[in-house]
């Protein structure tokens, strides 16, 4: 598993090296989320069929509340062949822990 920190993650998504891929629920995303990332539920029913229309070359930044639900997509991703896929480590509750910023409800924008 490609596990990155909330620091280190800041920094590649800062950068535009990398796409967020937020696999919580849409109500858990919109209490707050990073800036810019995309929500595909992990148990949405077509999350597979959403993740599988993304580039498998782009590099990714995957995250959930706090870290086992991205674990599981970051697997599941790299099964389907992304090459480039990093868990956030402690999720978006490590990334705010960090001080890091947040868009929505929860945090600035």
């Amino acid at each position: 598993m490609n596990n990155i920190l909330p620091e280190e993650a800041y920094e590649i998504i800062d950068n535009g090296e990398a796409v967020v891929i937020d696999v919580r629920t849409p109500a858990e995303f919109d209490g707050g989320h990073i800036s810019g990332a995309r929500n595909i539920d992990i148990n949405d029913s077509t999350f597979s069929e959403k993740i599988r229309a993304l580039d498998t070359n782009a590099s990714y930044v995957i995250n959930c509340h706090l870290g086992g639900r991205s674990s599981k997509a970051t697997a599941i991703m790299q099964e389907l062949g992304f090459t480039n896929v990093k868990n956030l480590d402690g999720g978006i509750t490590a990334w705010k822990k960090a001080g890091l910023p947040v868009n929505g409800p929860e945090g600035t924008k």
